[in-house]
């Protein structure tokens, strides 16, 4: 399995446990892959010894295994090319600040649409409840209501007062956990406490513009003593969708889709049709106004490799 990608270099663990520094054998580089890393963090590959001096075993990876799923971003240097993030996930943790930085509902909405298309189970982590003042409270409480309601679950957390930790490690136990977020809202704190023997690098966010610095540059899958795994990824900034058509993405919202089968026509987009059992379902507050504009923001994109916000 692959425990670490810097781009060019990848880290297998073999099934005896030993650890590699492997190349990909070029090929790889063809057969019309859209991605800009062929191999990616959780991929389950063959490889051949190229060398094994005892210091360091170094390989040359010739096939990979079929994924089971994957979760991608828009590539940095390529707009029209995705970059897989991680691959064969039991659950992508997606950790959200309400501030110090703010996550809006936009990316979180996008992240979880994308998550949904790929059948990555997600749990939502609201971290630094701590910094959290009088007037954030009722919004934490909305959205923990809007998204528990759909079928997310939902963890409050603070690595200060230690809020959440134990509920959030019984969640991750036995699992394959992506953890994904903005830069500055404290992964790599929160796996500093779950794991505290991985010393992950973490650094304060801007006081300028409050947002995050990236503290981890490439992704890399860690062992939990308690079970399972965690693979830390570098923050995102921007989440494009990618690999997704227009009249398919209301499936991707779960509370849309189940409410459009009561909706008068087989097709209606949602948003001008009559009979909109969609339309309906906002204005009486069944379906979340936030979680409406997401989906018109998405629809309505004719860039599917649009940022986030």
């Amino acid at each position: 399995m692959v425990i670490k990608s810097t781009g060019s270099w990848f880290t297998v663990e073999s099934d005896n446990g030993e650890l590699f520094e492997c190349k990909i054998k070029g090929k790889f580089r063809i057969k019309g892959i859209k991605s800009t890393n062929p191999v990616a963090v959780g991929d389950h590959v063959e490889f051949s010894i190229q060398s094994n001096s005892g210091e360091k075993n170094v390989g040359l990876i010739t096939s990979i295994s079929e994924r089971k799923n994957y979760i991608i971003r828009r590539s940095q240097n390529l707009s029209k090319q995705s970059h897989i993030i991680a691959a064969n996930i039991d659950q992508a943790v997606l950790v959200v600040t309400l501030a110090y930085p703010v996550t809006t509902t936009t990316f979180i909405d996008r992240y979880l649409a994308s998550a949904e298309a790929y059948r990555i189970p997600v749990l939502m982590v609201f971290n630094k409840t701590d910094r959290l003042n009088e007037d954030d409270h009722p919004l934490l409480h909305s959205l923990f209501e809007t998204y528990t309601n759909i079928g997310y679950q939902c963890i409050s957390t603070s690595a200060t007062t230690l809020l959440g930790i134990e509920k959030l490690r019984e969640a991750l136990k036995n699992k394959i956990n992506v953890f994904n977020g903005h830069s500055g809202v404290g992964k790599s704190t929160l796996i500093n406490i779950l794991e505290p023997g991985l010393q992950l690098k973490t650094m304060d966010i801007s006081d300028i513009h409050n947002t995050g610095k990236h503290t981890t540059t490439y992704s890399t899958l860690y062992k939990l003593n308690f079970g399972g795994y965690i693979i830390d990824t570098p923050g995102i900034k921007a989440f494009g969708m990618l690999e997704m058509e227009a009249w398919e993405i209301s499936h991707y919202f779960p509370e849309i889709f189940k409410i459009s089968a009561s909706c008068q026509y087989g097709n209606c987009s949602h948003t001008h049709e009559p009979g909109c059992a969609v339309k309906a379902a906002v204005e009486n507050n069944e379906i979340a106004q936030s979680r409406y504009i997401s989906y018109l923001g998405l629809l309505e994109s004719d860039d599917k490799y649009r940022p986030a916000f």
